[in-house]
């Protein structure tokens, strides 16, 4: 890393990484050694392979600063096709584990693409957007950017990989801060609201209710100088609704796998049958019923390090992993999850302030992407571990186990980080 890229570059930023990364680590820890090895090092665990991930980040590090900014501009097509390919791999040459077929194999390694692709895509959907030529506002572009997401989310869904999927519907709210019309949002909402009401309450209470809401909602606004009355529109949406709402059962129970249908059950209180309750949290449920548990033992300030018995004892399955967040609820208590949360804040928060300074769009897109898309990992690798959302199978950043996706956070960040450095000489 050159003397000017150092000056230049945000420290605040790398700091909050650096903390993340270094407290992810002794949380997996924690949570992967056996009892009978504390004080001892064996780089064949979960927390040694971990370690030598840390060590190739930070050459991964150097790396990325020391290329010349443009390249990622400039090259940002060519990335995203070879992601396409390696995603396309998957379906020949990928190792199925846990039902997906979503890694490739080298040794005792395995790589996911998945995790890359979202780099390559935010580098795309960047290079698209800050084209010259490129009108968000017109259907046309707004359909080839369309493309851009849903190709990666199609193959990832196809593995089958919901949870990473889920993650290319946040690049709509980038969109929209480049101008995309507000109706978009409004309609990815409505249909996420719709979906979730009709699986609680069906599809006639559903639309019942909200034939209620827009009626209400026309009197209101004729009766409002500011807002103009429109009933077309209102029958429209109404008619696209209820479309949506009677195709919701035929997705729910067909394409949706039993497990994804026993979590909503979980989730949305579906079942009423208390035995039948008590059986999928002890089966589809055991994950976040243990996670859960080990958090609410760590009461204020925790049991302390290594002090934990839920996570000592492995009660939690995958803690290391996606639900690596309870083992720092409970030995580290509200004080330690609290203390995560405020720095995923001001890491979120920061690299919002640092798009909107960005002399060129390519760069403010790229960084609004990187916002995006950590925040949400955080929130819903969060909810998923205290309960609040449904079990996904979204890792925390930067904290969960696994090699491709601390790499890919780390060159998802470092990238934006080095286009930061270089905005002064964006337009020479």
């Amino acid at each position: 890393m050159s003397s000017t890229v150092a000056r230049k570059i945000d420290w605040i930023s790398i700091l909050i990484y650096v903390a993340l990364v270094l407290f992810g680590w002794v949380n997996i820890y924690s949570a992967s050694v056996p009892l009978e090895e504390i004080n001892h090092f064996n780089f064949n665990t979960e927390y040694g392979k971990q370690l030598i991930f840390i060590g190739l980040s930070f050459l991964l590090i150097l790396f990325i600063l020391a290329i010349e900014a443009k390249f990622y501009e400039r090259f940002a097509s060519i990335i995203y096709l070879v992601s396409i390919v390696t995603l396309l791999g998957l379906f020949v040459f990928g190792k199925n584990i846990n039902g997906a077929r979503a890694w490739y194999s080298i040794g005792s390694f395995t790589i996911q693409p998945a995790e890359f692709a979202k780099i390559a895509t935010s580098l795309a959907f960047a290079k698209f957007l800050s084209d010259i030529q490129t009108n968000i506002t017109h259907w046309q572009d707004q359909l080839k950017t369309m493309l851009i997401i849903g190709i990666p989310a199609l193959l990832i869904l196809l593995q089958p990989d919901p949870g990473s999927t889920l993650v290319y519907s946040v690049f709509i709210f980038v969109m929209y801060r480049e101008e995309l019309p507000g109706i978009y949002i409004i309609i990815l909402l409505s249909v996420a609201i719709l979906f979730i009401a009709t699986i609680k309450f069906g599809t006639t209470i559903t639309l019942v209710a909200l034939a209620v809401l827009l009626i209400a909602y026309y009197f209101i606004a004729k009766r409002s100088p500011r807002r103009k009355a429109k009933i077309l529109p209102l029958i429209l949406f109404f008619m696209c609704s209820s479309v949506l709402s009677a195709g919701t059962p035929f997705v729910y129970h067909k394409v949706f796998k039993q497990h994804h249908r026993d979590r909503f059950v979980l989730w949305l209180r579906l079942e009423q049958d208390p035995v039948k309750v008590k059986q999928l949290k002890r089966d589809i449920g055991y994950n976040t019923y243990q996670s859960e548990t080990a958090i609410a033992l760590g009461g204020l300030t925790g049991k302390g390090f290594l002090e934990g018995t839920r996570t000592r004892g492995h009660y939690v399955p995958e803690q290391h992993t996606d639900y690596i967040f309870s083992a720092i609820g409970e030995e580290w208590g509200f004080v330690g999850t609290s203390a995560v949360v405020i720095l995923f804040t001001i890491l979120i928060l920061r690299l919002i302030y640092l798009a909107e300074r960005q002399k060129g769009q390519f760069s403010r897109v790229y960084g609004y992407c990187v916002a995006a898309i950590l925040t949400i990992h955080f929130m819903v690798n969060i909810g998923m571990v205290i309960g609040l959302l449904p079990t996904i199978g979204i890792p925390l950043p930067f904290f969960s186990y696994g090699g491709s996706g601390l790499w890919s956070y780390t060159i998802l960040l470092f990238i934006f980080l080095k286009l930061d450095a270089n905005r002064i000489n964006e337009w020479m």
